[in-house]
């Protein structure tokens, strides 16, 4: 046994001296044969070591680089001593719901991908340790915040999606009386109907429901605005209103074909066998079957492992760019390629063929050339008349992305002032024309990553806090 003790990594150069670690995942032959998720967390001493990588910047862009404004150095500095709680705290009061976030966050494409490290090494790990600490503090009992007296006030929150979720939490914390109403039998919103779970598993969304509910919040299902519930019965029943809906719907394939038998959207295609409710279609089995995925974004890769999991001969992705143009995750591309994902790029569709039964048989794609790189977007394609070729398709997936759904102008929502493309406007506090009246995420600003809802979400419950607490009669009045 030797007498010398293990050389420690200079702090200042630890990001140089220790490489970066991904967290521990499942072999891909084991993965595919559940929907599980394919990540483990981090120990303790790799999320010290991991954390001591972090070189402190005076000026951090990993925060300018969140949605959120996460105090990042500064969580990571606590994590890299081993006060892991401490760190969790911070945390915790710049995000609601870490052990999600970190989950589902595009974050080589935010924080990570602003890390100051770029270029020179590997980016810090961050959404690793988010994850770890989120794990951690529900491990050790630090996961309910602590709940202040009522205060007399009520809130409702229409919606139930992260968005809602983050709302409510930040409400409760502050004393208010917080009402969830949702159509929907689960609540949970896109993180249960819309996140394949193993990416993030149902149990991880009831465990954070439940510590809610712990705190007080009530949660009403199967309510929908206009037909069970008003716009104008909330504000008469309750002191301030947060419309956090889900507004979106899914582009559809405006090609011959596109009404084939075994031609499907994304979300219903991922839904179909993990929905802990029943769904209003029938099934599209793909087992033994050739599938293609139109799309390159994380959905699409959502798709094709899903795909996979449910037994399919073949799961291929059409791109009409190349493989450094895709939108989706670095990571998320990964994990479909080591599960046995296939890729034809640079190919657009420009038909679906059918038999005589009206199923899908093929696919009909032509080449494309790329364009020089284009600082305002994605390179620019041109498609090359003549090199149009065919390939045999049991089923295609439609993972196109989402147009925003305009607001409803039943009951007072007409009342309400709209934006260009017809979502609710509001000020710089997330208040509606309504006074009283808050909104954010999809509903205000289109489809958009689950960071900007919460931190729409978070901004709303503290404005919501301001105005009801000037609307207070001062004592003795």
């Amino acid at each position: 046994m030797s007498d010398t003790a293990p050389k420690r990594p200079n702090p200042k150069y630890a990001w140089r001296e220790l490489a970066q670690k991904g967290l521990p995942k499942r072999s891909a032959p084991e993965r595919v044969g559940d929907f599980l998720e394919i990540y483990g967390i981090y120990d303790e001493a790799t999320a010290r070591e991991q954390a001591s990588r972090c070189i402190q910047c005076p000026n951090p862009s990993c925060v300018t680089g969140c949605p959120l404004c996460n105090p990042i150095p500064q969580w990571m500095l606590l994590t890299a001593e081993g006060r892991f709680l401490e760190a969790a705290a911070v945390l915790g009061s710049a995000t609601n719901m870490a052990e999600i976030c970190a989950r589902v966050c595009p974050s080589n494409r935010l924080c990570e991908g602003s890390c100051i490290l770029n270029g020179v090494s590997e980016p810090v790990s961050i959404g690793a340790i988010e994850q770890f600490l989120g794990e951690y503090a529900f491990a050790h009992g630090h996961a309910d915040a602590a709940t202040p007296p009522p205060n007399g006030r009520c809130v409702a929150v229409v919606g139930s999606g992260p968005g809602g979720l983050a709302c409510a939490d930040e409400l409760a914390r502050q004393g208010y009386a917080v009402t969830v109403f949702d159509s929907a039998l689960v609540p949970g919103g896109l993180l249960v109907n819309g996140t394949p779970a193993f990416k993030v598993e149902k149990s991880i969304v009831q465990r954070r429901i439940e510590n809610l509910q712990r705190r007080g919040v009530v949660f009403r299902l199967g309510v929908k605005l206009n037909d069970d519930l008003t716009l104008s019965q909330l504000r008469r029943e309750f002191d301030a209103v947060f419309l956090g809906l889900d507004s979106r719907k899914a582009r559809p394939l405006n090609l011959p074909g596109a009404e084939l038998k075994g031609v499907v959207q994304a979300l219903p295609f991922i839904l179909q066998k993990t929905t802990p409710v029943p769904l209003d279609f029938p099934p599209v089995e793909v087992a033994g079957k050739r599938v293609w995925v139109l799309g390159a974004g994380d959905t699409a890769m959502d798709c094709l492992r899903t795909a996979i999991r449910y037994g399919a001969r073949e799961a291929t992705c059409v791109y009409r760019r190349d493989e450094a143009d895709m939108p989706c995750s670095r990571r998320e591309y990964a994990d479909a390629c080591e599960e046995g994902a296939r890729f034809v790029f640079q190919a657009a569709p420009v038909a679906l063929m059918g038999n005589d039964r009206g199923e899908v048989k093929g696919l009909r794609l032509v080449r494309t050339e790329l364009g020089l790189p284009d600082t305002d977007g994605p390179r620019p394609y041109l498609l090359q008349p003549g090199t149009e070729f065919e390939l045999p398709a049991d089923v295609i997936v439609l993972a196109l992305g989402f147009d925003p759904v305009p607001c409803t102008r039943e009951d007072d929502f007409g009342e309400l002032a709209i934006n260009d493309w017809g979502g609710i406007a509001v000020d710089a506090n997330q208040m509606t024309s309504i006074p009283g009246v808050f909104a954010g995420g999809d509903i205000v600003r289109g489809p958009s990553i689950m960071l900007d809802t919460v931190r729409d979400a978070r901004q709303a419950a503290q404005q919501i806090h301001a105005y009801l607490s000037a609307r207070q009669k001062p004592a003795g009045s």
